[in-house]
């Protein structure tokens, strides 16, 4: 497994922009400084051994040289030994509606947008627990197995949109049976379900694998997104909005009965998604209610430092940059090293 030991340093890339800026704005003030003497093409004849590629070349080594610096001092490590400890925690598998519903925006900036925000907020709270993801529309696919590797439940959570599955539809049923053979086997700690979805295009027997579900101690919590007077669904900006085969603009409402007959089954908690943090915080609160009990981990308890190569391709580039010249050297005027 590849990490920084100090990743904030990275933030130290935002610096890089900057010199190119300075850089370009220096460059442009001295080609207009030149012309003030005369035409550019008649002055270089008068300076021969002037040699504006070189001194591209030695902005482009030291601006390299300077980025690499960052990725040593932000100190690149990989694990070498990889080991299990036991941790008190809890199992939850997270099953996210990516129908084109979920494109509405009658939550700001629209249904997924806000549920993945939601989740993003909620993973940053987990300490020992597990955690997975399932996405689904007319089918459900597992998009994360269950980890305790939260880095990589964020990045895959960045990158769902409803392209990733391609089937429509809104299969509830079949997320929550795949959700419940996706915990961990033989595992003692609690375990439970946030389904995020609007609950349209119900599909299946979501009640049933709901009920199921809970006869195995798995509670199955959902959060419904959306307002229940409905909206258009936006496909492509510029006010275009999806439509049915007749041409009639398809109005996408929360089918909040639905999601409360789900949740009842399954022995959980339903609560609305608003523009507030209300739903984040019921999660939170419905979480920290769980048992914790011994779970097995799997982590990188040793890390081999991997900056030393980094560090000769900053010499190798300060070397260089040394060494090349501002002015093309009189006794090897005729290589044309950088033409």
């Amino acid at each position: 497994m590849f990490r920084f030991a100090h990743p904030d340093y990275l933030y130290l890339l935002c610096i890089l922009p900057v010199l190119i800026a300075l850089y370009l704005y220096a460059f442009i003030r001295k080609k207009k400084a030149i012309r003030k003497y005369g035409a550019p093409e008649l002055l270089a004849e008068l300076m021969p051994d002037v040699s504006i590629k070189r001194q591209h070349w030695k902005f482009w080594l030291l601006f390299g040289a300077i980025a690499v610096v960052i990725f040593v001092i932000a100190g690149p490590q990989f694990g070498s030994k990889l080991e299990t400890v036991k941790r008190q925690g809890v199992e939850i598998m997270v099953c996210l509606d990516v129908s084109n519903s979920m494109l509405a925006e009658d939550v700001t900036p629209n249904r997924l947008e806000k549920a993945k925000q939601m989740l993003s907020i909620l993973t940053d709270g987990f300490i020992n627990d597990k955690v997975g993801l399932i996405v689904f529309a007319g089918d459900a696919f597992t998009q994360l197995p269950i980890t305790s590797d939260y880095i990589s439940a964020k990045m895959f959570l960045s990158s769902i949109s409803p392209s990733i599955v391609s089937t429509q539809g809104t299969a509830i049923g079949a997320a929550i049976n795949l959700a419940v053979r996706s915990f961990t086997p033989d595992e003692a700690s609690d375990k439970t379900i946030i389904l995020i979805t609007d609950g349209e295009n119900h599909e299946d027997d979501a009640i049933g694998a709901a009920k199921k579900a809970a006869e195995k101690g798995i509670h199955v919590n959902i959060v419904g997104m959306g307002q229940l007077n409905g909206t258009p669904i936006p496909i492509g900006g510029n006010n275009n909005f999806m439509k049915d085969k007749e041409g009639n603009v398809v109005v996408t409402k929360l089918n909040e009965q639905m999601c409360q007959e789900i949740a009842a089954a399954g022995q959980g908690m339903y609560v609305r998604a608003d523009n507030t943090n209300s739903a984040l915080k019921a999660l939170q609160s419905e979480i920290n209610k769980m048992n914790k009990s011994e779970i097995d981990s799997k982590i990188y308890s040793e890390y081999d430092e991997q900056f030393q190569t980094l560090a000769w391709i900053v010499l190798f580039f300060l070397i260089v940059e040394f060494l090349t010249l501002d002015r093309k050297s009189r006794i090897f005027r005729k290589i044309k090293l950088f033409s």
